[in-house]
């Protein structure tokens, strides 16, 4: 599932050609548009996927943000497996296959993450070495790597945008966090929280390196709530 905004509909067409490159065929992608619908409309057509029956398409109206997005999709999502993929970033060849069979081998884990590597504009692309073992991650690994590091080495352990979950986990968390820039890796720690994963050896994400990605967004939302006197 992809949450999409005209913005981002440039990157649209990246995010197409990475789904057609998969090795794992049978996938349905559906993208929800937030807000105003026409030039996310106009990518998809452009780029062939609006022809392609794989994808289902729908739109709010209203910028309410990727949370609440992906939420909307989630809810008209029937298969066991959901993929997140963000509108400006791709997914590597085999992801799908190499995820599904992680999670097919441990039934009884919630979710599964590769390695994310960063894209740049010129098409190079970085590797990150991760602070975890791979294989199984048991429940609350990922919240304990995040909270014990370092200041010097702060990071996500994993990269929260390339997961691929068990539809019925995501459900049992209430779908993506209502928080501001962080609902990715607020889904992921309470999932972790909840629920053992799988971390694969091996990339399954090309997280876009641009200049308006979301997680370099300044405002002055406050967080906590002023009260008003």
């Amino acid at each position: 599932m992809t949450a999409a905004h005209a913005a981002y509909a440039r990157y649209i067409p990246a995010a197409w050609a990475s789904l057609r490159r998969q090795s794992h065929r049978d996938w349905t992608w559906r993208v929800q548009v937030d807000g105003p619908p026409g030039d996310v409309l106009d990518a998809l057509k452009a780029c062939g996927a609006a022809a392609d029956d794989r994808v289902r398409t729908a739109a709010h109206g209203t910028g309410e943000g990727p949370a609440v997005a992906r939420n909307i999709a989630l809810g008209m999502c029937t298969a066991p497996l959901v993929q997140n993929l963000d509108a400006d970033d791709e997914l590597e060849d085999h992801a799908l296959a190499t995820l599904t069979d992680a999670l097919g081998a441990h039934p009884w884990t919630g979710f599964a993450v590769g390695h994310a590597r960063d894209l740049f504009p010129d098409g190079t692309l970085r590797s990150h070495s991760l602070p975890l073992s791979t294989g199984v991650l048991q429940r609350g690994a990922l919240p304990a790597a995040w909270t014990t590091s370092s200041p010097e080495a702060y990071r996500l352990p994993v990269h929260p945008a390339g997961v691929m979950w068990h539809r019925s986990l995501l459900l049992a968390l209430g779908g993506w966090s209502a928080l501001r820039g962080v609902e990715d890796t607020a889904t992921l720690m309470a999932g972790s929280a909840l629920a053992a994963g799988v971390l694969i050896d091996t990339p399954t994400l090309r997280y876009r390196r641009h200049g308006t990605q979301r997680s370099l967004e300044k405002s002055d939302f406050s967080g906590g709530g002023r009260s008003i006197p």
